[in-house]
């Protein structure tokens, strides 16, 4: 038999409180029969929380006794606190999974031939895209971590704006297979200057920086993911360079 609890949360034609859908959804997962009440209007909320004299909602009461808000909740069932944003490094290894599965893609649809060459351009092209994606949310955000370290906007600072966008024409050049002449050069460029950027920052300065290889607002320590993602397009514009040689 389900154990019964009671939910109170704000439910309005302009808002719906996502906070009470998941109190209401860690409830029912824990087995418990949920007498849902929706607060459907301010005033209605403002009054509840008078009365209970608490200041946000959802509120969840057990047995009679009042559990608290959607942390609470958490707490009372012996589960951590809810990470706003999950490991530091979950953008990183989102962006070369996915990249990696758009590989696998390709091969299980066999436009692309299973051999080390294409497999490894196209991984890295792939994660180039999506690198530059993630700086061009907010190129402003990303300028602005990126000029504390890059050797090249330090000095040019405008070149800090053109960075992820030169990043995203070289990663769409390779899979548009564009003249090597239009693409190599690029890659090498920005490859070579932020490769030598990480290692002075970090290896030779042994400065504590954030890294922007993932956007303005990342947490990720600049060092070994920077250098790669550096080393990376460095190295296949080196790699296509050398195929007209």
């Amino acid at each position: 038999m389900s154990r019964e609890a009671t939910l109170y949360r704000m439910v309005t034609d302009q808002h719906i409180c996502p906070y009470g859908l998941k109190s209401k959804d860690l409830l029912e997962r824990k087995g418990f029969a949920v007498e849902d009440h929706k607060l459907t209007s301010r005033e209605e909320t403002d009054a509840f929380k008078e009365k209970h004299g608490v200041e946000t909602t959802p509120q969840t009461f057990i047995d009679g006794k009042r559990v608290g808000g959607y942390d609470d909740l958490r707490e009372f069932f012996g589960k951590a606190e809810e990470s706003q944003k999950g490991s530091r490094y979950t953008p990183v290894i989102a962006i070369f999974a996915i990249a990696a599965l758009f590989v696998i893609a390709l091969l299980f649809s066999s436009r692309l031939p299973l051999a080390p060459e294409p497999v490894i351009l196209h991984f890295v092209a792939f994660a180039m895209v999506l690198l530059a994606l993630q700086k061009l949310q907010d190129v402003r955000s990303f300028a602005t971590m990126f000029i504390t370290y890059d050797l090249l906007a330090m000095k040019h600072l405008r070149y800090a704006y053109f960075y992820p966008f030169a990043e995203a024409y070289a990663g769409i050049g390779m899979l548009a297979q564009l003249p090597v002449l239009a693409v190599a050069p690029v890659s090498i460029f920005i490859g070579g200057i932020g490769a030598a950027s990480v290692i002075k920052a970090v290896y030779i300065d042994k400065r504590e920086l954030k890294c922007a290889c993932v956007g303005g607002d990342s947490d990720v320590p600049l060092g070994f993911i920077s250098l790669s993602e550096n080393l990376f397009m460095l190295g296949a514009g080196l790699w296509m360079l050398s195929k007209l040689i």
